[in-house]
């Protein structure tokens, strides 16, 4: 297994993510992947595919940009940002969250583990309308 390729590959797919291509993942991943990130942790590529397919339910125009790739023998971590816009809020103004990824493969190439990293609080709750105050003035408190 090349995981070069294979990190390459999983890259370029998110990149390219619509709803549409949201049922390829089983291309990538292994039927019984682990994904977590701040709000899910599930296993299995259905649980996997519905995450993705909220995410277009939820969001206007969220798409990723991946901004590194490290790859260490069966690994990787892929540094990202993740853009879009809010639904129930300001829709004209674009959000970024940036975060990272760990991803394992199995010796056929295919993701065995998808674990997101990225700071709920800062990357999202401060840019929520009321709750945003609400954090932006816990972490100055927390700061003093």
């Amino acid at each position: 297994m090349d995981t070069r390729l294979a990190t390459a590959r999983l890259a370029r797919f998110f990149e390219a993510l619509t709803p549409q291509s949201v049922p390829q993942l089983h291309a990538l991943y292994d039927a019984q992947a682990h994904f977590k990130d701040p709000f899910n942790e599930v296993q299995g590529l259905p649980e996997i595919e519905r995450i993705f397919r909220h995410m277009y339910v939820a969001l206007d125009g969220p798409h990723f940009v991946i901004t590194s790739q490290l790859v260490d023998g069966a690994q990787a971590f892929l540094t990202w940002e993740f853009r879009f816009r809010f639904k129930r809020f300001d829709t004209h103004t674009l959000q970024t969250v940036r975060g990272g990824s760990h991803i394992l493969f199995n010796e056929q190439g295919l993701v065995t583990l998808h674990r997101d990293y990225w700071d709920a609080a800062e990357e999202l709750y401060e840019k929520l309308p009321l709750l945003g105050g609400v954090m932006r003035w816990l972490k100055k408190r927390a700061n003093t």
